[in-house]
């Protein structure tokens, strides 16, 4: 079973705003993953604000951390 979020409903707009809110950069926050033992790169942080990868539960409440979020603010404005 994989431990993915399917990206049925896009949440990328809202993880870029929430990376810009914290001053970071891309490359910044896939810095700061790999310091937890999460291997992200630049390219596929970009591919994840536009919804065009499936964003594994891990990576998820890592960027949460990071971004120092709640779920309504990753969630916030879905249908």
């Amino acid at each position: 079973m994989s431990n993915r979020i399917v990206p049925d409903i896009g949440i990328g707009k809202n993880l870029r705003r929430l990376r810009k809110n914290a001053g970071l950069t891309q490359e910044q926050v896939a810095a700061k993953l790999q310091l937890r033992g999460i291997s992200v790169s630049r390219e596929m942080l970009s591919q994840m604000e536009r919804d065009r990868y499936n964003i594994k539960v891990s990576i998820l409440l890592a960027l949460k951390e990071i971004y120092r979020a709640s779920f309504e603010d990753i969630f916030k404005d879905l249908p």
